[in-house]
């Protein structure tokens, strides 16, 4: 009995050692079969410093070991991406892109914004920022190589749960579009920063991303995707609170593990984001040596046996101290802790003599988010003082934005941002500088400006119109030095002595490529600033009938100008080559004159405020008031051609030619159409008619007057001459007078008002040249009668079919009757 007994307990006892284990087994199998992930997993247990991206054992135990699946969260609430972002994301993750590495620099871009807006709104209320950790601005970076898990975390402003559907996927800001649309024109997904969508980045390594996020408004949450076309958003309750800010966990795809390297982290952190204003620190590992008790059996091992008495009491001697000290040994431990990775002071703060030219090029690529192998084109960094202080880098960029004159009146650009005594205020002020130099970027930091005041009050102080003004002279003095530093900018004289130097060849042939970019700036500059007119046309450039092909500046115009000539010669037009062919040039192309071509469609609003430079006038050669040289002849040959001249303006009466005079400015054409000194050119005329609202009737008012010049010494005209003194009545000279003009009116660029009318009296003239019948017409076209064949009868047709069906009838063989038959 007792033996029975006996067997029972034990029997008992190892069912209850084993029913926990096998529950647990149980319970880990149920899990590995669920499809839904309950909890993420940490970064990394207890990883220090700071508070920040640390775990404790309570939330481990509460993270999912079925990450891997990474499926959405059951319980959370699921979206779909807008169909834009749901573009943009395919082009990421398809991506052939080689240079993966942007997406970190986007990442610590959008934390660094998020820290700029926190510490902007705690200019005015202190207690946003909370206190001890949270209160600390900074970028943190933590791998988990286990896992494959990227986390960066900055403290910044946070998102409230709308923001997090808002700015991650369901509202595509017009960025988006914007940047698909490049992305499919040029492929260069290093511009993605520059479009306000580099989060999206981030799809080029990660499979899986997670968006904790907390904002002072709000509870915190978790916002996640597999970029399959949805995300979902959820509130945290197992992960540790931020306090305030946003960590973002990238889950590495395969082959991206090259980014769990601390190296290559740090490497990418120095290249892109070393001019970034708030710390950056990565959680990095690094060897250290310690001290530890040595072993006895170890020390033991290291006595060397002696067998001289002196040595024997000299260890005796060391063995008393070591009596005295206990005995230790040094050895090797990895270390956790934060590591700063940018120690860069900010390069304004510096003086300009101890900036290298390299970094001036990589603070220019991270202010303007441009990542292109090309440098900016010109930069100045400069200190004001007096009654404003502030200091300010302003740059050039190697390109025009894509989007640089589109709307240019309606929108509100800036790529200036401006810092309070090192505090970041905005970069939206578009105050700072006019919109006519709104293509440079760049960096304004004022220590007048006062710091707790609203951005509307801001704009409206005082300091802002001295800082603005100051900018100005200092951008058009940097472009005007880009323009005297470029070898194919020397004068004639100076050329010589540029080509022996052999020094600059870099910036050869730069402020061509700026005018290429930029030069519709400037002249909308000349339109707009009347109190910088005078600079901004010295930095001017076109070409000239004499420039062969290069651009030439109003200076070296006004040098190469003839003895006597008081006038600067320009004419507009649609291109270079319509305008050498002009008729308005041949005489003063004769006499050496030289003529600027301007092709530009501003231009003719340009030349409307540009009236004068250096004294010199500036005349169009298609409007009346044109003076070339003297002609001993003109009042004989006005006297000789006075009959003419009459008879033609009035035979031009219902054409609303205001004259008819003899010209100075034709050498082998026989006519032209000019129009009245203030008035609007042909080319203006044809511009205001393409504009989409243009009314014709307000266009009436400023259509110039038309004056008909003829040359006095082309054969038609003397024969024209001759023909009206004897018979002024001729209707075919009235006909060539009338289809001079309209010739005439076409080759000066106008648009004719009746074609029909033009085509007429051409098809005439060829007539007369033909010797065909002035009434003769064209033959009547004989009518046949439609008759069906036996074929069409046939086909059936597809319009006679219900469906538009197309069935062709076969053809029926025809049989020959027998003789029976017949």
């Amino acid at each position: 009995m007792r033996k029975r007994t006996l067997v029972s307990v034990l029997f008992l006892f190892s069912l209850l050692f084993l029913l926990p284990d096998q529950g647990r087994k149980l319970h880990a199998n149920a899990e590995d079969s669920s499809d839904e992930v309950t909890d993420p997993p940490k970064v990394e247990e207890k990883l220090g410093g700071h508070g920040g991206l640390s775990t404790d054992s309570d939330v481990v135990r509460r993270e999912s070991e079925s990450i891997s699946k990474k499926s959405l969260r059951s319980n959370a609430e699921k979206f779909e991406f807008q169909a834009e972002v749901s573009r943009l994301m395919d082009i990421i993750i398809n991506s052939l892109y080689s240079n993966k590495d942007i997406f970190l620099r986007e990442l610590i871009s959008n934390a660094s914004d998020a820290l700029d807006k926190i510490r902007f709104l705690a200019l005015t209320d202190k207690d946003v920022l909370g206190e001890g950790d949270t209160a600390k601005l900074e970028i943190q970076i933590k791998l988990d190589k286990a896992k494959k898990i990227l986390s960066i975390r900055d403290r910044g402003i946070g998102m409230t749960k709308e923001d997090l559907i808002k700015n991650l996927g369901t509202i595509a800001k017009s960025g988006t579009s914007a940047f698909v649309e490049k992305m499919q024109s040029s492929g260069d997904l290093n511009l993605i920063g520059q479009f306000g969508v580099g989060f999206y980045s981030a799809y080029l390594v990660a499979d899986y991303i997670e968006v904790i996020s907390k904002h002072n408004d709000d509870i915190q949450h978790v916002w996640e995707s597999k970029a399959d076309g949805k995300f979902a958003v959820s509130e945290d309750t197992w992960n540790e609170p931020l306090g305030r800010g946003t960590e973002i966990r990238l889950h590495l795809r395969d082959e991206a593990g090259e980014y769990l390297e601390e190296s290559k982290l740090k490497d990418l952190v120095k290249r892109y984001s070393e001019f970034i204003n708030f710390p950056i620190n990565l959680w990095a590992s690094k060897e250290v040596e310690t001290e530890v008790p040595a072993e006895e059996d170890e020390s033991a091992e290291e006595e060397t046996e002696t067998t001289s008495t002196e040595e024997e009491k000299e260890e005796d001697a060391e063995d008393e101290d070591s009596e005295k000290k206990p005995k230790t040994k040094k050895v090797k431990e990895t270390v956790y802790e934060w590591e700063l990775l940018n120690d860069v002071k900010a390069i304004w703060l510096r003086s300009p003599k101890e900036v290298t030219e390299e970094e001036y090029t990589k603070f220019y690529h991270s202010l303007a988010k441009d990542f292109s192998d090309e440098k900016p084109m010109a930069w100045s960094h400069f200190n004001a003082e007096g009654d404003v202080e502030f200091k300010a880098v302003l740059y050039v960029p190697p390109k025009a934005a894509h989007d640089q004159y589109e709307s240019y009146y309606n929108t509100n650009k800036a790529n200036l941002k401006l810092y309070v005594r090192r505090v970041f205020i905005s970069d939206e002020f578009d105050e700072l500088l006019p919109k006519y130099l709104s293509f440079l970027k760049g960096l304004v930091d004022s220590d007048t400006l006062p710091l707790n005041v609203s951005r509307e009050m801001l704009q409206q102080h005082s300091s802002l119109k001295t800082i603005k003004k100051k900018l100005i002279r200092k951008a058009l003095d940097m472009i005007r030095k880009l323009a005297e530093e470029d070898p194919d900018e020397a004068h004639d004289d100076d050329k010589k002595d540029v080509e022996k130097s052999g020094e600059n060849d870099e910036k050869k042939g730069q402020y061509t490529k700026f005018w290429k970019e930029f030069g519709k700036s400037i002249k909308l500059g000349i339109i707009e600033d009347a109190s910088n007119r005078n600079r901004l046309a010295k930095l001017l450039r076109f070409e000239t009938t004499k420039s062969d092909g290069k651009l030439t500046s109003l200076d070296q115009y006004i040098k190469r100008m003839k003895k006597g000539q008081k006038d600067v010669f320009y004419i507009t037009g649609s291109s270079k080559e319509q305008l050498e062919k002009s008729p308005f040039l041949e005489r003063l192309i004769k006499k050496g004159y030289e003529v600027i071509f301007f092709t530009d469609p501003v231009d003719e609003y340009l030349m409307q405020y540009l009236m004068d430079y250096e004294d010199k006038k500036f005349q169009n050669v298609s409007k009346e008031g044109l003076k070339v040289g003297k002609d001993s002849k003109v009042k004989e040959l006005k006297e000789a051609f006075k009959e003419l001249t009459k008879w033609w303006k009035e035979s031009l009466a219902s054409e609303n030619v205001d004259d008819v005079k003899i010209s100075n400015r034709l050498a082998d054409t026989p006519c032209v159409v000019v129009t009245s000194k203030f008035g609007w050119s042909a080319n203006m005329e044809r511009i205001m008619q393409s504009q989409t609202l243009s009314d014709a009737n307000k266009q009436a008012y400023m259509r110039g007057k038309r004056v008909l010049e003829i040359n006095p010494r082309h054969p038609i005209i003397k024969e024209l001459k001759e023909r009206v003194a004897s018979d002024p009545e001729d209707e075919s000279v009235k006909e060539t007078a009338q289809l001079m003009y309209q010739t005439a009116l076409i080759e000066s660029g106008f648009i004719l008002n009746d074609p029909k009318d033009f085509a007429g009296r051409i098809y005439n003239s060829v007539k007369s040249s033909l010797k065909i019948s002035p009434d003769a017409v064209a033959e009547e076209e004989v009518e046949a009668e439609e008759t069906e064949t036996s074929e069409e009868a046939t086909e059936t047709k597809s319009d006679d079919l219900p469906g538009g069906l197309n069935i062709e009838a076969e053809p029926v063989e025809e049989e020959t009757p027998t003789k029976d038959e017949l």
